[in-house]
């Protein structure tokens, strides 16, 4: 449980980041996610008329889908904690005309639906970012309706999945979040989230796949990776960060460079 007197500064340090971010997801990121959109969307199995929640919706790239499957006479809820996040997600389905999708600001652990009214909860690349996953499961399985199904997408640890590998490495300048327990490698055993989904009343399981994206150059994957969260270090420590990248992950120098990526699917499905 998150102790009472972290979570605003943790809520707040949050927010702050995926504002700063939502530029960057939708010139760069999102394309590369495809692949880990995809795969979440599909072991969810919707079909037409059912209604899903996207939670973490960021830009919308699942909301979309998601919505794209289960057509007009289904619906589709996105949430997220970030107002900018929400913009992009708003523009991206009005330029689609997809009317099925309804955007709420809000945060995992008190999601702001009623009880039992999804056939299907999303989670796609966000249960890393939650302060509190317990209360997370508790909320997902809350509006669940009974046999309903979640699925989560996390990334595996350094040594498995190039993109933490990037992002850890880049970041050790910067310091720890305020909150424990939270980053892009925070559920690379997702075992403890398996018994609290389970407490929740959720029975879940894990599913691995190697995913991948490309950069052209190291620049170009600074800059999506790591140049917003790392913009408030020296232009030294940038520098420091960026030798430590360039060791780590380009020991043959510059140039193209495929990411490979260990992603685990958390597959469960709520009580009768």
């Amino acid at each position: 449980m998150l102790e009472a007197e972290l979570e605003p500064e943790g809520l707040a340090w949050q927010t702050g980041v995926w504002n700063r971010i939502s530029g960057v997801y939708v010139n760069e990121i999102d394309q590369r996610f495809v692949p880990v959109v995809e795969a979440t969307v599909a072991r969810a199995e919707l079909t037409v008329g059912e209604t899903a929640l996207d939670l973490g919706t960021g830009t919308g790239a699942v909301a979309q889908r998601a919505a794209e499957i289960v057509g007009p006479s289904g619906g589709v809820v996105g949430v997220d904690i970030s107002s900018d996040m929400l913009a992009a997600a708003h523009k991206r389905l009005a330029r689609l005309g997809l009317n099925n999708v309804t955007l709420r600001e809000g945060r995992a652990e008190s999601i702001p639906v009623d009880d039992a009214a999804f056939d299907a909860v999303l989670a796609s690349l966000s249960m890393m970012y939650m302060l509190d996953r317990a209360a997370a499961a508790r909320e997902i399985a809350r509006i669940l309706r009974p046999g309903g199904c979640f699925v989560a997408s996390v990334w595996a640890g350094p040594e498995d999945c190039d993109i933490v590998h990037f992002q850890q490495t880049a970041g050790r300048l910067a310091g720890p979040p305020p909150v424990p327990g939270v980053g892009p490698a925070s559920m690379a055993d997702p075992t403890t989230f398996l018994g609290q989904l389970a407490a929740a009343g959720i029975e879940a399981r894990i599913e691995s796949r190697v995913l991948s994206f490309d950069f052209d150059d190291f620049e170009s994957a600074w800059d999506a990776l790591a140049g917003v969260t790392t913009a408030h270090l020296s232009a030294e420590q940038q520098q420091e960060a960026k030798d430590a990248v360039t060791a780590a992950l380009y020991p043959n120098g510059d140039g193209p460079r495929r990411f490979e990526n260990l992603t685990h699917f958390i597959v469960g499905r709520a009580g009768a």
